[in-house]
């Protein structure tokens, strides 16, 4: 393996747990924070279909990831 491929394959594997991580740090926060501020509960359903946007956008950069690796092993 060259240093640039193990250097874009840790950059991909930060951007992934940051995705996730943030993410669910923000739909935690927006579920806590929308009875608090009296939002109605169709803005839960809005929240709950961007927080799945992102994992669903995380997958397949785990799967690019994957198949990066297995590339790079060849």
């Amino acid at each position: 393996m060259s240093t640039e491929q193990d250097l874009a394959i840790a950059r991909k594997g930060r951007h992934i747990s940051l995705v996730i991580a943030g993410t669910m740090v923000v739909w935690v926060g927006l579920s806590l924070a929308g009875p608090w501020l009296g939002l109605p509960g169709r803005f839960a359903l809005l929240f709950d279909f961007a927080a799945l946007a992102g994992l669903t956008y995380a997958v397949v950069n785990i799967i690019q990831l994957w198949r990066m690796r297995q590339d790079s092993q060849r």
